[in-house]
């Protein structure tokens, strides 16, 4: 069979397929995962060799689950609520402020709130997500599979996949210091995930839609729960260490939690001089969807009495899980054709955010917090920004 006759056969093969299969798109209103699986796995390419074709989708499907699910069972919480930090003083014999700086979003510093000093806060994040490792999501451009000429430099039929998926994230904190020295808090997460999407085959420049399916699921997500002891301290500087543990609170089918407890110890150190403050963190995540280490650097500044601005920039590297790639291999049953399927390779994802914001002291001991977090690296599931806010209230003075 030479090269001439091969787009003949597989015109022929896609004219009858369509003319006994109904015309009508495929749906599907399941689970998050399940829509995720069938847009995934609904090809019509006739690749000869099923079981690669089956675990090649199955590897994708996992890959882009697993960073919905890093994005939301493991999304960063904002340090322990409460800008507020308290000491004894003994030269004044009574309570005064440890420091005039609010503190940072994410990267924790070592000061804690103070004995018998509780918090709350609730923090609001919306994520409208973009690219996948590099491919825009959106735009029908993400490759699922495709067939090419080896002599050829395009595909003449390739299988495109699109996706949309918002994400609407309200988390309650609390906090509460049992010492000076010592703090225990809680992060009860509630997330809201809509995804969408089409499979379109495109065959010799005319595209079929072959499958769309949506879902949308809401409920708590993974629970955390943390405490931080004050080891050295000298006004504002110092050096803390802390512990969070996240259970499985989340819908794993819906993509709400991670399915897996997990505890990520953490080293905490500040320095503070005036008005500005540098923080670090470094520390390592056990269990969950992957070990991973964790570091953070955060510097803030007092710009007034009543408000405190703030840079930060996270990163994290999760060490099982993949990227997404393409693999080519030969097609088994035609001569001179390659199959490209959409695969996970490798292992080892490096993951990098930039954070800018405000803490502002609108009344008392009440605290609004606005800040954008911004994707340095293009690994894992991205979105363009991602605006929050947080309102925090501190009791007592």
């Amino acid at each position: 069979m030479d090269n001439f006759d091969v787009p003949r056969i597989l015109s022929l093969g896609i004219i009858v397929v369509m003319m006994v299969v109904s015309p009508r798109p495929a749906a599907a209103q399941q689970t998050v995962s399940d829509v995720l699986s069938f847009l995934l796995t609904n090809r019509s390419i006739a690749t000869g060799d099923f079981v690669h074709d089956e675990q090649a989708a199955a590897a994708t499907r996992d890959t882009i689950s697993a960073f919905v699910a890093l994005e939301l069972a493991t999304l960063p919480i904002s340090s322990s609520p409460g800008g507020f930090t308290y000491r004894f003083s003994p030269t004044l014999g009574t309570v005064e402020r440890a420091s005039d700086s609010f503190g940072p979003f994410f990267v924790e510093r070592s000061l804690t709130a103070g004995a018998h000093r509780a918090s709350f806060g609730v923090n609001y994040q919306y994520t409208n997500f973009a690219t996948i490792d590099g491919h825009n999501l959106t735009d029908g451009t993400l490759v699922a599979t495709a067939s090419k000429f080896r002599n050829q430099s395009q595909p003449f039929d390739v299988e495109t996949v699109s996706l949309k998926i918002y994400t609407n994230t309200t988390t309650f904190l609390a906090d509460y210091g049992v010492t000076d020295t010592l703090d225990f808090g809680v992060a009860v997460p509630f997330v809201a995930v809509s995804l969408s999407g089409q499979r379109t085959d495109t065959y010799r420049g005319q595209a079929f839609l072959q499958a769309a399916g949506s879902a949308s699921a809401s409920g708590l997500g993974d629970i955390a729960f943390r405490g931080k002891y004050n080891i050295l301290s000298s006004g504002g500087s110092g050096l803390a260490v802390a512990t969070e543990a996240r259970v499985p609170t989340g819908n794993e089918r819906n993509l709400l939690g991670a399915g897996k407890a997990a505890v990520k110890p953490l080293l905490i150190g500040s320095i503070e001089q005036g008005r500005v403050a540098a923080h670090l963190d470094l520390g390592y995540t056990f269990g969950g969807l992957s070990n991973e280490l964790d570091y953070g650097g955060a510097a803030t500044v007092a710009g007034a009495q009543r408000l405190t601005l703030v840079g930060e920039m996270i990163g994290r590297h999760v060490a099982k899980l993949g990227t997404l790639g393409q693999t080519t291999a030969p097609n088994p049953t035609i001569a001179g054709v390659d199959t490209i399927r959409l695969a996970t390779v490798g292992q080892g994802a490096e993951r990098v955010v930039a954070v800018g914001g405000f803490k502002w002291n609108v009344a008392a001991t009440w605290l609004l917090s606005g800040y954008v977090v911004r994707p340095i690296t293009t690994t894992g599931l991205n979105a363009h920004w991602i605006p929050s806010l947080s309102l925090d209230y501190s009791f007592g003075r």
